[in-house]
């Protein structure tokens, strides 16, 4: 292989993805329009039939559910605020390139570091969320005095 043809490859190969470029703006839109209170935009961002899984076991919500939980603290100056401070996006190896995943590590004022992770869906008018999972980040050191508060006994 020649030079030129090995620096193009090179170039290529380091050419960033365009689906996780836009995968990217979409996580990045979510977190501006939450930290601004934007409720449209960033409702705008999940399919119609998304699901939104928090932190607590009752979280489990259609998007009508999680508009309805969301909306007080979107009459806010800002509803929430879980910036990424580092993301893995998988694009589905498949013909279309319609399907990916992410995983993120957000950082919280008030929980400390937390965990997003979902499913994007391509469609007609772009990327937006199917599934989004909020978690805590809880280390294992300290899960067996996280899971007797949630029981409601005391720790070992």
């Amino acid at each position: 292989m020649s030079l030129l043809a090995a620096i193009a490859v090179v170039a290529i190969q380091a050419a960033p993805d365009p689906a996780q470029v836009q995968i990217v703006a979409v996580l990045d839109e979510l977190e501006r329009a939450s930290s601004t209170a934007d409720e449209a935009a960033y409702f705008a961002l999940f399919t119609p039939d998304a699901r939104f899984v928090g932190t607590d076991a009752t979280e489990h919500w259609d998007m009508a559910q999680f508009r309805a939980f969301a909306e007080p603290y979107f009459q806010r100056e800002r509803a929430w605020s879980f910036p990424a401070t580092e993301r893995v996006i998988t694009v589905a190896d498949i013909d279309c390139r319609c399907i990916a995943w992410f995983e993120e590590k957000l950082a919280s004022a008030h929980y400390g570091e937390t965990r997003g992770s979902g499913v994007m869906r391509k469609t007609a008018e772009g990327w937006k969320i199917e599934q989004y999972v909020l978690s805590f980040a809880i280390p294992n050191d300290r899960s067996d005095a996280v899971v007797a508060a949630v029981r409601g006994t005391s720790a070992p």
